[in-house]
Parts: C-alpha cells; structure tokens; sequence
C-alpha cells in the first residue's frame, strides 16, 4: 500500500469511488432529492473546490490502483474517509488515518479531531478512538454521529 498527497489527476477517480461508496454506505437513508444535492456538491468541481480551501487530501494506492483516500480540515476535522468496498478490513482506513493525523499535527493540530460519521462507519471511527460527543443528527436531510478524538 501505497499513500500520498492527493494529485489533480486522482480527482475523477476519488469522485468515482466516493459516488459509489457514498450512494451504498450514507445517503441511502436521505430523500432522494437530498442524495442528489449531496452527490452533485461532491463532483469534481467540489472536490477541486474542497482543494482550494486548504482541505488535506491523500490517496491510498494498492497494486497501482485506488483503493481510498482521506481529507482532514483545518487540521483538526476529519472530512472524509472512504475505502473501496474491496479493500474493508484490510488496514487501508487505519494507514490513511496515521498519514492524515500526522500530516495535521505537523502541520500545527494539536492532536483533537471530529469526524461527522455515517452509521455504517461508526465502528470504524469508535476503533481509532473516537468516541460520540453528541446523538445521531439529521441536517438538511443526511444523518450523522458527531464524534470527537481528543489529544
């Protein structure tokens, strides 16, 4: 396993696998007006956009392909974490986690996170020691458990 910097050529392929993975795994329990607004705002001009607002992103390479990446904001918010289905309970999340967590500390974090995880993803998120800091919510249609990492 490969993990790096995200480049501008990943992008279509990121976008590709968060469609795939973010239709099976988050907005299944939305309305479907609401997947569509949230897929359309998670394009490649969203991605570029999340780029150009200072989002860390890096990908995770296996046998040359994609197998996940990761985006920490403002060195402190786990925005996004998706791991192709073919890759689960391989470590792929876990290696994508120490990368960005070390790249946000080095980069001045001090060590405290949030995520906003899905209800698919939880255990995921409870086993790198996250814990709920508040019960599941629902904004503007798409449900989500606060979590917080503390230092």
């Amino acid at each position: 396993m490969h993990i790096r910097p995200i480049e501008p050529g990943d992008i279509p392929a990121v976008v590709v696998l968060f469609r795939a993975l973010a239709t099976e795994f988050i907005v299944h329990e939305s309305p479907p007006e609401v997947a569509a607004t949230f897929l359309r705002d998670n394009d490649e001009q969203g991605f570029q956009g999340f780029l150009a607002k200072g989002y860390v992103y890096h990908v995770a390479e296996i046998d040359g392909g994609l197998a996940g990446f990761i985006a920490v904001r403002e060195r402190k918010h786990l925005y996004h974490m998706f791991v192709g289905k073919n890759f689960h309970g391989r470590g792929v999340a876990r290696a994508m986690w120490d990368v960005a967590r070390r790249a946000a500390m080095e980069g001045g974090g001090d060590g405290s996170f949030t995520v906003n995880s899905s209800n698919y993803a939880l255990p995921v998120y409870q086993s790198m020691g996250f814990e709920r800091s508040a019960p599941m919510q629902s904004v503007n249609g798409l449900y989500f458990n606060p979590m917080k990492l503390s230092a």
